[in-house]
């Protein structure tokens, strides 16, 4: 298994790694909690992300789900870049308005060559999830 040692809650080594490898998609979100099975984060949404309405876009929302899901494999792993979506499944709730948004993952399981993650995304301001989803990652086999 193909991973970067780091102690598994370690924050700015994350957020570093992001900036790292992913800073030509000119990500705007930050890690900004990790612990055993659960991360969270958060996008400063700007005029790209948004719809009329100062409503945050469902692809930029599938994004975040994305992305903290990962993270959230992280908190059991340490870094690991080859673990590869494999499923994405999103319940759009209700508008989410921006444009401070935050994700939080939760792991429901983690096996040998998937792991799920059930994850919500809250627009500023809101304590009800704007969307719900789940997300299944393949994992890489062990070496």
């Amino acid at each position: 298994m193909t991973k970067i040692k780091v102690p598994y809650t370690d924050v700015d080594a994350v957020n570093a790694m992001f900036a790292e490898h992913f800073s030509e998609t000119e990500t705007c979100t930050v890690v900004t909690d990790m612990r055993d099975g659960f991360a969270a984060l958060e996008l400063q949404s700007g005029k790209r992300h948004m719809r009329p309405g100062n409503m945050v876009s469902g692809p930029t929302q599938m994004s975040l789900a994305d992305t903290v899901a990962y993270v959230c494999i992280f908190t059991k792993l340490g870094i690991t870049p080859m673990a590869v979506t494999s499923n994405l499944n999103m319940h759009f709730l209700r508008p989410c308005l921006g444009p401070l948004v935050r994700a939080e993952g939760t792991l429901l399981r983690l096996g040998r060559t998937q792991a799920v993650v059930e994850v919500r995304i809250y627009g500023e301001g809101h304590d009800d999830p704007s969307a719900f989803a789940t997300v299944a990652y393949a994992l890489p086999k062990e070496d």
